[in-house]
């Protein structure tokens, strides 16, 4: 699954945020995306993808795209 696939999901199902509005350049806090609804969409993507991001990893992310490249970068390389 990825990343911007599982964003959409989440934050559809949880907090009733239309998919269509979730683009890689969108803003977190144009989604309403308050510390706590960010730490469960770490814990989800920690959960389904296996990676563990780091709390200083974390505090530089604005956009849905900065999230996305941290999840890739923190991916392990298929082989």
């Amino acid at each position: 699954m990825e990343p911007l696939q599982i964003i959409r999901e989440f934050l559809s199902e949880h907090y009733e945020i239309s998919p269509e509005s979730i683009t890689p350049e969108t803003p977190l806090d144009e989604l309403g995306v308050d510390s706590l609804m960010f730490f469960e969409l770490v814990f989800e993507f920690e959960a389904k993808l296996g990676v563990h991001a780091p709390n200083e990893e974390l505090t530089s992310l604005k956009t849905v795209g900065d999230l996305i490249a941290l999840v890739h970068k923190l991916r392990p390389a298929v082989t």
